[in-house]
């Protein structure tokens, strides 16, 4: 470790203006979750995101929209998703793939801060990992969402900002869990997240039955999601769709949602 040592590794690392130091063993160490110092001294620089001016302090406010839906249906599960980012009222990308392959049996979307749902997701996928060798099989949807929830509330409170849902088949079938940066964790036969999920919500209320085909289930994902980024700014782009069945996940398509508006609201004289 004489590399680690000329480097000055070993020596403590100060965070933020703490008083005293906080020693972290090694930067070396692969950490499987985020290096923050959980002490009273650092909890008034981790609150939550505020608009505007509060407590005299200037907060930030993250303005982001995206709609992410998923449900089940006789043959598994479909996964839609729009393909916007926005930064604020910027819109940043359209090309932001929203889908995220924890393993060929599961998939988690991003709905919230990206970075945050991409590292969260990233840990959960090596965990999931490390069972399957452990074990000699595969972890279950119902503990892969279990594991990123525990997770996320050991970090309540500090402005992460994760609204997924994590999506798999396994022995027990398809599953479909709600998981957000608080660490609630809801099970349901369909899910919206996003600022375009209430209009999404609207159709899938409407249409949504199990005992649809696959074709009808594309269609109603597609649809959703259509209607989504009609009446939502903070989504839109494409429309990327994915089914979940015994066999893993499975691309589907991508549809520019200017295609689906032609479809769904034809022109009138």
């Amino acid at each position: 470790m004489a590399l680690a040592e000329f480097a000055k590794f070993r020596e403590p690392v100060k965070y933020f203006d703490v008083d005293r130091a906080v020693h972290v063993p090694t930067a070396l160490q692969h950490n499987d979750e985020l290096s923050i110092p959980v002490e009273p001294v650092l909890k008034g620089h981790m609150k939550p995101f505020e608009h505007g001016i509060a407590s005299n302090d200037l907060r930030i406010n993250f303005i982001h929209g995206t709609t992410c839906l998923a449900f089940k249906f006789k043959e598994g599960i479909i996964v839609s998703v729009d393909s916007r980012a926005s930064a604020g009222y910027y819109i940043s990308s359209l090309r932001v793939h929203k889908v995220l392959k924890i393993n060929k049996y599961l998939l988690g979307t991003m709905a919230g801060g990206a970075a945050d749902c991409l590292y969260w997701e990233r840990v959960l996928s090596k965990h999931c990992r490390l069972f399957e060798l452990r074990n000699k099989e595969r972890i279950s949807v119902a503990a892969a969402s279990k594991l990123l929830s525990n997770m996320l509330y050991n970090y309540k409170g500090y402005g992460l900002s994760i609204g997924t849902l994590v999506v798999g088949y396994d022995k027990m079938g398809p599953g479909l869990y709600y998981v957000d940066n608080d660490g609630t964790r809801l099970t349901g036969d369909y899910f919206s997240a996003g600022s375009g999920s209430p209009y999404a919500y609207s159709i899938l209320d409407t249409e949504h039955r199990f005992d649809m085909t696959k074709d009808e289930a594309i269609e109603l994902g597609r649809k959703a999601i259509y209607h989504a980024t009609y009446r939502d700014a903070a989504s839109g782009g494409i429309n990327n769709l994915y089914y979940m069945g015994p066999d893993g996940w499975t691309f589907i398509g991508a549809v520019d949602v200017k295609k689906l508006h032609d479809i769904y609201q034809p022109k009138t004289n």
